[in-house]
């Protein structure tokens, strides 16, 4: 059973549940705010009302202010932080609560090649998404004895609705630089998720996954 949860767009949150529906799988639409932590507790209370357990958690949720650091506004770089490093902090806080009591859970945080290699004008978000990193790790460490694993898959140029933002010139400098010369697709992310919560990576603990058609390299 599948909680898609979603703050205004409705419509893509139903587009998502109907395609599990169609799959022959079960969803149900939550609305919250992961900034908010009341929304998030009344989320987890609902799965809990609704399932008394939680396999799998996914933090995809992600906010873009960008601007320059020198002429960044306060109010642009607490949201970006609120949204995507204080809601997955929320969102974990909650999930490994009901997962250690059932002692077993996956936990996979979406992360960003900016957060790796950075970008110009947008240190808010790349320091919420080097955050994550740094969150994956710590809290692998701290539940690993409960069967619950934590890891973190950083996409890189990839089809979304956010990419589509970026200036066409520079999103074209990125799939010039990428070795396999293209964008990535969503499903092609979906993979390396899927991955993560089967048995299959049983031994694969507190790592970040880069999944970036080669575009960064250590």
């Amino acid at each position: 059973y599948v909680y898609i949860n979603y703050v205004k767009n409705e419509k893509a949150a139903q587009e998502a549940l109907s395609q599990i529906t169609l799959a022959g799988g079960q969803a149900a639409l939550v609305q919250a705010s992961v900034s908010d932590s009341q929304a998030v507790s009344a989320m987890f209370q609902t799965i809990r009302k609704g399932h008394r357990r939680l396999d799998i958690l996914v933090n995809n949720a992600a906010a873009t202010r960008d601007g320059f650091l020198g002429m960044m506004s306060e109010q642009d770089w607490r949201e970006v932080i609120e949204t995507n490093l204080t809601g997955a902090f929320l969102c974990c806080r909650a999930a490994v609560k009901m997962m250690i009591a059932q002692r077993s859970g996956h936990i996979v945080n979406t992360g960003s090649i900016t957060g790796v290699a950075g970008r110009a004008g947008q240190c808010n978000y790349a320091a919420t998404k080097a955050g994550l990193v740094g969150l994956t790790r710590s809290l692998a460490l701290e539940v690993s004895a409960y069967k619950i694993y934590v890891n973190c898959v950083i996409p890189g140029c990839i089809e979304t609705d956010m990419m589509l933002k970026v200036p066409e010139p520079l999103r074209k400098k990125m799939i010039e630089n990428a070795p396999l010369g293209r964008m990535g697709r969503p499903e092609e992310i979906a993979s390396v998720v899927r991955f993560l919560v089967s048995d299959d990576a049983s031994y694969i603990q507190g790592q970040t996954i880069i999944v970036d058609g080669g575009l960064t390299h250590p």
